[in-house]
């Protein structure tokens, strides 16, 4: 066994771990650990591999800037790379930026401007000709996601720039970031909470996961926001100091926050942070710091950029808000799918301009960790988690003869015994058919605007419904009448007509939504769209096996022995025969897409990677459209691995040993037929090249002269 405390074996744990927060952050939008911790580890690993070069991994998180392309839409390469910025939590770090900055200029006079670090989703903008013709992710910071169409949709950001201002270059980029102001966000989590949805941890996380949605109407119901920090342009000497274009920005009509301040010293610098400690959360938008850039563009160029960072910009982070209070009581929470959830109830505490009384402890796992006990002086924080959560407990204040916190064993809500699945951290109750908080949750799910949006049929009427007797499935929603709605509490007439109104119009719901509607585990939007898609009818669905249901684009094992298990269960079949009964859509309607060519036919493929001439639904379309099949996973009975850029090395090492053939999007492509080609299969095995080339390497373009690139900020 390695020696544990070896360093290279610190360093080997350290990068799997940040990788791991990587992943979580950028893919999943969870954000783990607090910021600082992340930080903290970071800086560990950067200082171990100072000092021992030569066991400096090949794949460090160090030499990387910060996230991946999400595979969801197509990508493009960023004309200039999008840098992160080296952070700190320390002024005496700043004093030492300050020097760094001088030395580098030889002493000469040097401005800074200060900018809030706003928590949302770093964005390049293209303008050409005053038009917004592009908007790209920062994604690894060499390429990102081309989501333009999610972008058109936020209502502050011009589509065509005024003609105000200094005259415009031809074209030119905008840096910026997109957020959810906090008034959404709360209503969002407000909304997720009566779906019995986990609630999300901060704006930011919500703002990555709507710009990763497929349809930009809820993109656009989201609200998101814009605020325009860079200018950048192939152009040289279009503006002689960042203040100059943020000014510029603002008179052709992009918005720019008005917190931005010009500073003459370092102790203007450290006054603009100390005002806005506190006075940041009086502000409808999640903030975590203050960015600090060399005002001059031609300064910025002089001193230049370290391998991923400016040397002429710092990120200053506002340590995590913390308090100290006392842990009352855990309550536990059912949620739609079973899991019980426990929420730590507090003495009220003043924490990040809001008076806290609860507080997430997520699972068991957690308590244990902690070894929270009742009565425990606990440390709550906020910084960027609008959730608050319990860091740690003040040992030296706790009460003699307190005992750990025993999770329960039965469901408080009702007294099944609980079940822990395998390598899940949630205890669960599986009595998914009685379970009163079950039951009522995926009534308002069923009901609520995404899925059926039944008019009338809010959470809070699910609920009065619920608790009446006179609904408990979705099925029963179609039995109600004005008989039995006559003489309730706050129901006239009037309201009970458009009620019913409401139901009846739900029965032309399309069957995708009908799918979301029904709750079933890990069935979000886009895996029903895709199902629906698939299947065309719910019949041909449930009479899938769980290895043909994984095979279907999106969905995978866990979600395919989950709508298996569904599916298998009486009262779920009976459901859909009430369903049917009542009218509701269970099928699509219209004709099936038609079929291309059967070139592919007999064929199974795996995609992977990110892929240049197509998104990777719309390769999975063409493949199904010319008679192929799409698979999660690589076996002997595969036909073909698709490989793309930054395909993973495990997927490229099983097709190797199991000899089976690698192809690149292009040799996909020579084996579909293109307009006016014969449609047969013959000649598909004999148009695949034997193996793909390696994944491309992009080199990052170089700066254009006389202009400061802005680099991202998270």
């Amino acid at each position: 066994m390695p020696d544990q405390n070896s360093i290279p074996h610190r360093i080997q744990t350290l990068t799997e771990r940040l990788h791991y927060l990587n992943y979580q952050y950028y893919q999943n939008d969870v954000s783990e650990i607090p910021d600082q911790e992340f930080d903290q580890l970071l800086a560990e690993l950067q200082a171990l591999e100072k000092a021992h070069p030569e066991l400096t991994l090949p794949n460090s998180p160090t030499q990387r800037v910060g996230g991946t392309v999400t595979k969801q839409f197509p990508t493009a390469l960023h004309k200039y790379p999008m840098l992160s910025l080296g952070n700190t939590y320390s002024e005496a770090d700043l004093r030492d930026f300050d020097e760094r900055v001088r030395k580098g200029l030889e002493g000469a006079e040097v401005a800074y401007v200060c900018e809030m670090k706003f928590d949302g989703v770093a964005m390049s903008l293209t303008y050409e000709h005053g038009q917004l013709t592009q908007g790209v992710t920062r994604g690894d910071g060499t390429r990102g996601d081309v989501v333009t169409s999610n972008v058109r949709t936020i209502k502050n950001l011009p589509l065509r720039l005024r003609e105000a201002g200094p005259p415009q270059p031809p074209e030119f980029e905008v840096r910026g970031e997109i957020f959810l102001p906090l008034p959404v966000f709360e209503d969002l989590n407000r909304e997720r909470e009566q779906n019995g949805e986990a609630l999300l941890a901060n704006p930011r996380n919500a703002a990555s996961g709507t710009l990763k949605l497929q349809d930009s109407a809820v993109v656009a119901a989201r609200r998101l926001r814009f605020f325009a920090y860079s200018f950048l342009s192939p152009e040289r000497n279009v503006f002689p100091s960042h203040s100059a274009a943020l000014e510029a920005l603002k008179a052709w009509g992009l918005p720019v926050s008005d917190t931005w301040r010009r500073c003459t010293s370092l102790a203007e610098v450290l006054d603009f942070i100390h005002h806005w400690e506190k006075k940041r959360f009086e502000l409808p938008v999640a903030t975590d710091g203050i960015v600090v850039k060399v005002d001059d563009f031609q300064q910025q160029e002089v001193l230049g950029f370290t391998a991923k960072s400016p040397r002429w910009a710092i990120a200053y982070k506002y340590p995590a808000e913390a308090g100290r209070t006392r842990l009352n009581e855990i309550q536990y929470q059912v949620g739609r799918t079973g899991a019980v959830t426990p929420v730590a109830m507090l003495t009220p505490v003043a924490l990040a301009g809001t008076v806290v009384k609860r507080a997430s402890v997520h699972n068991a796992n957690q308590i244990a960790a902690l070894d929270l006990r009742l009565g425990d002086m606990v440390f709550v924080e906020k910084g960027g988690e609008i959730i608050p959560k319990i860091t740690g407990v003040d040992l030296t204040a706790r009460p003699e003869g307190s005992q750990p916190i025993q999770y329960p064993t039965a469901c408080p809500a009702c007294g099944t015994a609980l079940v822990r699945p395998e390598g899940e951290a949630h205890f669960r109750c599986p009595n998914d058919t009685a379970c009163p908080p079950q039951l009522k949750a995926r009534l308002e799910h069923y009901v609520s605007r995404k899925a059926l949006n039944i008019d009338g049929l809010g959470a809070e009427t699910v609920a009065r419904f619920f608790e009446l007797g006179l609904v408990r499935t979705p099925a029963d929603i179609y039995d109600l009448n004005a008989e039995k709605l006559t003489g309730l509490e706050r129901l006239g007439e009037k309201s009970i007509q458009n009620l019913l109104s409401g139901i009846e119009a739900s029965k032309q719901v399309s069957f995708d939504r009908v799918l979301f509607g029904l709750g079933i585990r890990y069935v979000g939007e886009t895996v029903a769209e895709k199902l629906a898609a698939h299947y065309r009818s719910i019949d041909a669905m449930l009479a899938a096996t769980a290895p043909e249901l994984a095979a279907v684009p999106e969905v995978g094992g866990v979600i395919a022995e989950s709508l298996a298990a569904w599916g298998a269960h009486a009262s779920n079949r009976e459901l859909v025969a009430r369903l049917r009964a009542a009218g509701v859509q269970l099928a699509l309607t219209g004709e099936a897409p038609q079929a291309v060519s059967d070139r592919l036919a007999g064929l199974t493929f795996v995609l992977s990677g990110v892929f240049e001439q197509h998104s990777r639904e719309e390769l999975q379309q063409l493949i199904t459209q010319n008679g192929g099949k799409i698979t999660g996973s690589i076996s002997k009975k595969l036909s073909y691995l698709v490989a793309g850029d930054k395909m993973g090395p495990a997927k490229r090492e099983k097709a190797t040993e199991l000899k089976v053939p690698i192809i690149s999007e292009t040799d996909l492509l020579a084996m579909i037929p293109a307009p006016g080609e014969p449609t047969d299969a013959a000649d598909a095995l004999e148009a695949a090249a034997p193996t793909a080339p390696e994944p491309e390497t992009f080199a990052a373009p170089a700066r254009p002269a006389g202009q400061g690139e802005q680099a991202s900020l998270f």
